[in-house]
């Protein structure tokens, strides 16, 4: 039996999962934005051992995410599930950054960074990582007119890389990206035409699995499947400028292993 820490999993592939790994006889601890979605979630999921709230837009939200985790003690996995979809306006936190990169990039950095490292962590990316771009020149498109698909684009980019670079950088822990299809949920919009089943198949067997196609790291699936991710989420040159540009803004450098 392991733990997992799911974030932004009140609803959509990230409660799916949870519904997953209770299933399979796993403890799971979801995360909702804000109280009233919590209570969303465990509605949805009684069986859940606990719900930690924090709107991860917000770096010091996101530390006390953290801290709610690790007073529960240590998990096995951590799913990074949470994330702001291509259809979302620019909208700049109360740390002056935009909304899309908070959720889907710092936040994840944060959490894979200060929590108490779990044996496995999984980044749920997108396809349309492979349309990113890894420059991080204007990663807050403050000077650029703000194009939300390539934002987001560049995001889940940003979080291949991340996995990838953790990887590297802690070879005890397994960490991969996946991209669950496009599905119909909030953020993929109701006529998405991928399996919404298998969704949060994939990211729940990279949890907890032992089968030998799960006890891999710095790979990217989908469908249970390995895919080839975008070149430059393999570059350590590109990993080490995103996680130097992530410890800028948070004063949270990624520990060696």
């Amino acid at each position: 039996m392991a733990r997992v820490f799911i974030t932004g999993s009140s609803d959509g592939l990230g409660l799916m999962a949870g519904k997953l790994l209770v299933q399979g006889g796993h403890r799971v601890t979801l995360h909702a934005r804000n109280e009233a979605r919590a209570a969303d979630a465990r509605r949805a999921l009684p069986q859940a051992d606990a719900v930690v709230v924090g709107d991860v837009a917000s770096i010091a939200a996101t530390r006390s995410v953290v801290d709610q985790v690790n007073a529960l003690g240590r998990h096995d996995a951590v799913i990074h599930n949470v994330g702001v979809g291509s259809r979302a306006p620019r909208v700049e936190t109360a740390d002056g950054l935009s909304r899309m990169f908070a959720v889907n990039v710092l936040a994840p950095y944060l959490l894979t960074a200060l929590m108490i490292r779990p044996d496995r962590f999984v980044y749920v990316g997108s396809g349309m990582h492979n349309s990113g771009d890894a420059r991080l020149d204007d990663a807050q498109w403050v000077r650029r007119r703000w194009n939300g698909s390539q934002a987001y684009a560049d995001s889940k980019l940003f979080d291949v890389m991340l996995a990838f670079a953790v990887a590297r950088l802690w070879p005890a822990v397994k960490s991969n990206a996946i991209t669950p299809g496009w599905v119909a949920t909030k953020m993929g919009g109701a006529g998405a035409p991928d399996n919404l089943g298998l969704g949060a198949v994939t990211q729940s067997w990279l949890a907890v699995s032992d089968d030998a196609g799960a006890l891999v790291s710095g790979r990217y699936f989908y469908h249970q499947k390995l895919e080839r991710a975008h070149h430059a989420a393999g570059s350590r040159e590109l990993q080490e400028q995103l996680l130097d540009y992530c410890a800028k803004l948070t004063g949270v450098a990624l520990a060696d292993a």
